[in-house]
């Protein structure tokens, strides 16, 4: 017995997983880093763009905050911001544009995990300091995730709660051990920021604020005007201004954001030179509307960016809390009756695409691909989760001729909602007990009236009512925080590595907590467990099926109405405005742009 006990010991020995290979400058998802540990910058930057200058964005909207981690309040954005950078809190470390997922160093200089991915072990950077030159310790990581768990918003809570144990080692190490082993983990710890301990008011953390507060970034809160703009300044302490992942970035002297109520007073600001650059989703506009002076005479430019992401999906969200979207089969009739073609040719003057998937133009997708026996394996235990014609990669949304009055396509709607329990009664369609099907659309601002307009008027002709409900951004933003809506448009990014993200979005933990992303109110088993395996992940294939699958029981709750998007990014700078030649994987960066000092 003792031979046969310390043979399988050395058995189990040799068939454990390897062990941590020591500390590393970076960290992929899947593979290994793109870049080595001696790399000079970025392949994405201008190392050599001048400092200096002032750039105006403009946003949609309010604030009336400088907390951008909690859910009171709206706060600024520019602070800790994916699109217009981390001016203000940085992370321990910097993710790639140019990798689905990968770190690289930055208030962490090393980081560490094993095989198994049990734990992960951040080693700070001696020279990383806080705005007020106070260093940054571990002891300031700890208590960044504990407060951050305990008064930030859910995602937080989501992810600290994934760890056993934190601790101190070292001068300079923090180590997180986790509950059980995890693959993103050790990267989604590499993205929470880091807030000092000493400087940051923890007992009223949890309440909206606009006194600035202190962080690690490039840029110090300068300016402050409730509601209208803030302005960031260069820190000329900045303590990593010289590091590899740094170079190229944060070229801009001033950075100002400009709140404007409207996506058209934006343009018109635009327009006069009020702002610097423009972030442009009006297809019409971007047709016609360039055809001012200043756009004629070359001081106006205009980039269009081919996209090498997914498309995301864009859509009319259907809040199944309310009872009427409580049938999967009645938001799958409702998802069939947006005409895109006549949208598409009526208002965007053809410039968009149908979206057909959560991942759509990727390999992600699994829009026409008949699914695999990998996948069908994952789905067993699921067998009501995704529909015969998702399952085969055979569906379609319906097409129209894109005249407004197709016949046909509204014959396959009603057909729809009658095999889902609806009959006409006179000029309205009603359930079995006779109650009408109506809901509101409610919408953030007028720039999206038309296209809710469309399917609207589509859904009158059926007997439905949907009442279209504009509102402002501040009562938009709370009512979407307490899911207080029938209907809204929401656009839900996706990116070539999706992860813990998904959790926020569509996680059941998440149907009835406040301030979370599922908006939709699902609490559907399958996607928990997809979510689980593509997090488990450990090799690229397995991450592709577990995707794929995902996507195939998010397509079959018909949870949103998709829309369309765009195959291009355009945005519209002024001449001063320069950028590198080079665009990464992830789209433009606007914390690499500079100004030329015309």
């Amino acid at each position: 017995m003792r031979l046969l006990a310390a043979a399988f010991a050395v058995f189990s020995a040799l068939a454990s997983p390897a062990l941590a290979a020591g500390p590393s400058h970076a960290l992929a998802m899947h593979g290994e880093p793109a870049l080595p540990a001696d790399f000079q910058h970025f392949p994405y930057v201008n190392p050599d763009a001048p400092k200096g200058g002032r750039v105006d964005y403009a946003w949609q909207g309010s604030f009336d905050s400088v907390n951008p981690f909690i859910v009171q309040g709206d706060a600024a954005r520019g602070l800790a911001d994916l699109e217009l950078g981390n001016n203000v809190f940085e992370t321990l470390m910097h993710r790639s544009a140019d990798e689905p997922f990968t770190l690289y160093p930055l208030i962490a200089k090393t980081v560490e995990t094993d095989d198994q991915r049990t734990f992960v072990e951040f080693t700070l950077d001696e020279r990383a300091r806080f705005s007020d030159g106070e260093p940054i310790k571990p002891e300031d990581v700890i208590f960044t995730i504990e407060l951050l768990r305990d008064k930030g918003f859910p995602r937080y809570a989501t992810t600290a709660n994934k760890v056993a144990s934190m601790k101190k080692v070292g001068e300079r190490g923090v180590r997180f051990e986790f509950a059980e082993p995890d693959r993103e983990l050790p990267l989604i710890l590499g993205l929470m920021p880091v807030l000092p301990k000493h400087a940051t008011d923890a007992e009223n953390f949890d309440r909206s604020t606009l006194k600035p507060m202190v962080g690690s970034g490039p840029y110090l809160i300068a300016n402050i005007r409730p509601g209208e703009s803030i302005t960031l300044k260069r820190n000329p302490d900045y303590w990593a201004k010289d590091i590899p992942t740094k170079v190229g970035h944060d070229n801009y002297d001033e950075i100002r954001i400009n709140y404007i109520r409207d996506d058209n007073t934006i343009f018109e600001a635009f327009k006069k030179g009020s702002t610097s650059i423009n972030i442009e989703t009006d297809t019409g506009r971007w047709t016609t509307g360039y055809d001012f002076p200043a756009a004629r005479q070359g001081r106006v430019i205009k980039d269009e960016f081919p996209k090498r992401t997914p498309s995301g999906m864009y859509g009319f969200v259907m809040n199944t809390r309310r009872p009427v979207f409580g049938n999967r089969d009645v938001r799958h009739a409702l998802s069939g009756l947006f005409d895109f073609e006549w949208a598409n040719r009526n208002l965007f003057n053809g410039a968009y695409a149908r979206i057909r998937s959560f991942y759509d133009g990727s390999e992600l997708s699994s829009f026409e691909r008949h699914a695999s026996q990998e996948e069908k394996a994952l789905l067993a235990d699921f067998p009501d989760a995704v529909l015969p014609e998702i399952m085969e990669g055979t569906w379609q949304l319906p097409v129209s001729d894109g005249s407004g009055r197709d016949r046909n396509f509204l014959r396959k709607g009603m057909d729809a909602l009658k095999a889902a329990g609806y009959r006409l009664e006179g000029s309205r369609l009603v359930d079995a007990e006779g109650k009408p099907l109506s809901f509101e659309i409610m919408l953030n601002g007028p720039s999206a009236v038309p296209v809710a307009t469309a399917w609207s008027r589509t859904l009158e002709r059926l007997g439905i009512t949907a009442q279209i409900r504009v509102v402002d951004a501040a009562q938009y933003l709370q009512r979407q925080r307490v899911y207080d809506f029938d209907v809204m448009l929401f656009n839900y990014t996706s990116s070539l590595s999706p992860g813990v993200e998904q959790v926020f979005r569509w996680g059941s933990a998440n149907r009835d907590r406040d301030g979370t992303y599922n908006f939709a109110g699902v609490a559907e088993p399958a996607i928990d467990a997809m979510i689980d395996r593509l997090l488990s992940a450990r090799t690229k294939e397995e991450f592709v099926t577990a995707v794929r699958a995902y996507d195939r029981v998010l397509l079959s709750g018909a949870y949103v109405v998709p829309l369309y998007h765009q195959p291009v990014r355009w945005i519209a700078r002024w001449e001063q405005i320069q950028r590198p030649e080079v665009t990464p994987l992830l789209g433009p960066q606007l914390t690499t742009w500079w100004h030329a000092g015309k």
